[in-house]
């Protein structure tokens, strides 16, 4: 296999990084269709994805901006980017932008000209073919290749002009509720369309808890101004979307509570981006654990509960990653997950999602206990016979393979469904491989019992 450091001298990189791709391909499929899968293949697949890494980031430096520190006249330089420009472009206010920037500029939302701040008649981008002449000659004259930037113009690029706007709207989260609701509303949509926007907040020590500001203290307005909560949430759950960002983000005091909050009370597209932004941050175990002693499960549990379409799928999306490690099963289990998502899959509400939950927590006693209390056996093997979707049958043999190991009194309703069915030998011939083996032990201990009874 290619190691990280591959890429140092290998000249056919773009080779590599294919022939990677396929092998972690090949490695991400073996782990999700085979559940005896070892440890060395996600070791493989983990020495892959930093290669890939290590490419993307060496592709990155060799593009990087030529002209950064290069002294040029003013009429030169792009006035968003103020960087000398290699391919100028007229809005219809006559002002003349790079365009890689302009574009950016109007693909975040934007209708005005940023120097003028006079709204576009039109939004076409007419080359400026007089500047580009200068700029070539000025060029020629010193030496220099001018590249054409649009080639390589990264979305990550972070601008001088990106920073100050950036800093200025983080001042505004400080001043009046005016300034602060426009200033919320411009970062959410920032934060979704620019992935610049993002990496700024993970360069600044203060800039989170700017952004919160508002919605902590006493002088906290959240509750009178939902649609403020609701930008600087979703302003959180964009933030949370960039991997640099995940642990910054979550180990920022009062980013957890003001998630759970906003949880309880917000509006329901806030409480459905909380979740969300609650997912995304668990995709890291130490962010897993530190949300879950937060008390976080509840809240998302209560969510799901009330069963509203723009939100379960979140809070089922959070409450799964999140019970990946042990302490959270525990937690969830105590805080009610087993009879909400049973009475979510009886409604036939997101029962896929539902049911890989469910399953996950039938190794814990008390959920098992509690799944046999609330009748999910029979229910779960008519799922078995009347679902098309293999996943779900192995999801509800898991579990009844586990109920049935704890109270010995449930197999007489495994006895009558083979006796009318003949459904565990079904998903034991034609289930999924781990399927096959649930319910293989099943049948092994359904023949013994049979054996001691004619024996006896």
């Amino acid at each position: 296999m290619a190691k990280t450091g591959v890429f140092d001298s290998d000249p056919t990189v773009m080779g590599k990084a294919t022939e990677l791709k396929k092998e972690l391909q090949r490695l991400i499929l073996a782990i999700i269709d085979d559940d005896n899968y070892s440890t060395d293949t996600i070791d493989h697949a983990k020495e892959i994805l930093c290669a890939l890494k290590e490419l993307k980031l060496r592709k990155r430096s060799r593009s990087s901006n030529l002209y950064e520190n290069l002294i040029c006249p003013d009429q030169f330089r792009c006035p968003l980017s103020r960087e000398l420009m290699r391919d100028p472009v007229v809005v219809s206010t006559g002002e003349t932008y790079d365009r890689p920037f302009i574009h950016k500029w109007l693909k975040a939302g934007n209708r005005t000209c940023p120097r003028t701040q006079q709204v576009l008649s039109h939004t076409n981008l007419t080359p400026n073919h007089l500047i580009r002449e200068m700029i070539s000659q000025w060029c020629k004259s010193r030496g220099i290749e001018l590249q054409d930037r649009v080639h390589y113009l990264d979305d990550d690029t972070i601008t001088e002009a990106d920073r100050d706007q950036f800093l200025t709207l983080i001042e505004k989260m400080s001043m009046t509720i005016s300034e602060q609701k426009a200033a919320a509303k411009e970062l959410r949509m920032l934060t979704k369309r620019m992935p610049s926007f993002r990496a700024l907040f993970g360069e600044s020590l203060d800039a989170i808890s700017s952004l919160l500001s508002p919605l902590c203290g006493d002088n906290s307005q959240s509750s009178i101004h939902t649609d403020l909560q609701e930008d600087v949430i979703t302003t959180l759950l964009n933030l949370s979307i960039h991997d640099n960002n995940k642990k910054l983000v979550a180990e920022t005091p009062k980013v957890i509570p003001l998630l759970m909050e906003a949880l309880r009370s917000g509006t329901m597209e806030t409480r459905s981006n909380a979740a969300a932004a609650l997912f995304t941050l668990s995709a890291l175990d130490s962010n897993k654990a530190l949300i879950g002693k937060s008390g976080a499960l509840e809240p998302l549990i209560d969510l799901l509960d009330e069963g509203h379409p723009l939100a379960i799928k979140d809070a089922a999306s959070a409450i799964f990653n999140l019970c990946i490690i042990h302490e959270n099963k525990a937690r969830a289990v105590r805080d009610g997950a087993v009879r909400v998502l049973l009475k979510k899959i009886m409604k036939q509400m997101h029962v896929d999602e539902l049911l890989a939950i469910l399953a996950m927590l039938s190794n814990h006693p008390k959920a098992i206990e509690e799944m046999g209390e609330l009748g999910a056996v029979p229910f779960l093997l008519r799922i078995i016979r009347e679902s098309p979707c293999s996943r779900n049958k192995e999801n509800c043999i898991v579990i009844i393979h586990a109920i049935c190991l704890y109270d010995r009194t449930k197999w007489k309703d495994i006895r009558e469904e083979e006796k009318s069915y003949r459904t565990i030998s079904e998903l034991a011939q034609n289930g999924t491989s781990r399927a096959k083996r649930k319910a293989s032990g099943i049948l092994e201990r359904l023949n013994r019992a049979v054996n001691m009874t004619h024996t006896a």
